[in-house]
């Protein structure tokens, strides 16, 4: 078998580019928790105080419909796990606003939890998360 400096070449960068996939996994894991702990200030978060409605299968990644709200909340942070850029959504409410509620559209680059973290008014964080399924990936897919 003959084996040129092409095919070493190529071998080489398709063993390099095997070898980043658990990295790029071990990243975004790390791109999930620098997002909450800038969020949160590593303030302990409890389940509930937020609703986020989004749905179960997606056809498209493009363009997914979800709503959060949180009553008393002052902000929300939304994340998508999965996406190469985790933070989709920040919204600020201030006191003089008729509810905490947003709703909007965003993309998901394939099946993966969307996150959603509220700052009450009291200073606590709460969170929700719903797995939302993608058919035709968004972001990249």
């Amino acid at each position: 078998m003959h084996v040129t400096r092409r095919d070493s070449l190529a071998l080489g960068l398709g063993a390099a580019a095997l070898a980043a996939l658990p990295l790029r996994a071990q990243t975004a894991d790390a791109n999930i928790e620098a997002a909450v702990l800038d969020f949160t200030g590593d303030a302990e978060l409890k389940e509930g105080g937020v609703t986020l409605t989004a749905p179960e299968i997606a056809e498209n990644g493009n363009t997914v419909p979800i709503k959060v709200e949180a009553p008393g909340a002052s902000e929300i942070l939304v994340l998508a796990a999965g996406n190469p850029n985790p933070e989709v959504g920040r919204f600020a409410f201030g006191p003089l606003a008729a509810s905490q509620y947003a709703s909007t559209r965003i993309r998901l680059a394939q099946t993966q939890d969307v996150i959603a973290i509220a700052k009450l008014g009291d200073g606590s964080f709460a969170r929700t998360s719903q797995e939302v399924k993608v058919t035709i990936g968004g972001c990249g897919g």
